[in-house]
């Protein structure tokens, strides 16, 4: 158990600089709310619902992590900072980083899924500060959910989604190829999906105008040819 838990803290670390030891990350109120959430959710699996819902309540006021008793999470799961909402049917994958006020919210009952309400986060996947990600979707392996994106379609694998709605972004391959980058989306206007149309526009005019001197060129060359002949 010990050595279970020397690896989670050291994954932290791996996530975080700020921490100095391993003593200090048990500090974190995302660590002690991983740590409430595998007790209600042992009892939420053992029918004990009232129970279940007394531990996440208590959980909740400690840490201002509201985690349901019904989600399903994997191994080192990390919540940077806390004010996170993740529901009943939420579905979280091994590495998973989240960062504060991120909300895995659900849809109507009658409204997708039979029973499935809530994303499903697979391995390794990011969500920066603020995203909201809403419906039985699925975020795929090492997708990266820039802050504050609202994400309500399916994510394909390795994609970065930002924006609202969310749409996949541009991401060089050095740094898409990192193991870890803080908050989903290296910090660059360059990767804002506006940015993006207006740099493909300025492209686009600047070859316009190329092209306009270039006939503008020709057709001086066609004159003077011309007045050239009118001589002889």
């Amino acid at each position: 158990m010990f050595r279970r838990l020397g690896a989670y803290l050291d994954s932290i670390r791996a996530r975080d600089p700020a921490p100095r030891s391993r003593a200090e990350i048990l500090l974190y109120p995302g660590v002690w709310a991983v740590f409430w959430h595998r007790v209600a959710h042992r009892l939420y699996r053992a029918d004990l619902f009232f129970l279940a819902r007394f531990v996440n309540h208590t959980s909740r006021w400690l840490t201002g992590i509201d985690i349901h008793p019904g989600a399903k999470i994997g191994r080192n799961f990390f919540i940077d900072h806390g004010f996170v909402v993740i529901g009943e049917t939420a579905e979280i994958g091994d590495d998973v980083t989240i960062y504060q006020c991120v909300t895995l919210g659900g849809t109507s009952p009658d409204n997708g899924v039979a029973g499935k309400r809530h994303p499903t986060l697979r391995d390794g996947v990011i969500i920066g500060s603020g995203a909201q990600v809403l419906g039985p979707i699925t975020v795929s392996a090492r997708a990266r959910i820039g802050a504050n994106a609202v994400v309500t379609r399916d994510v394909p694998e390795g994609a970065v989604m930002v924006g609202i709605p969310a749409k996949a972004t541009l991401v060089e391959a050095g740094k898409w190829k990192k193991d870890f980058v803080p908050y989903g989306t290296p910090c660059s206007e360059l990767y804002d999906p506006a940015t993006q149309k207006l740099e493909l526009m300025r492209c686009e005019l600047e070859a316009m105008r190329k092209r306009v001197d270039e006939l503008l060129a020709e057709r001086e060359t066609t004159r003077g040819t011309e007045e050239q002949r009118d001589r002889a």
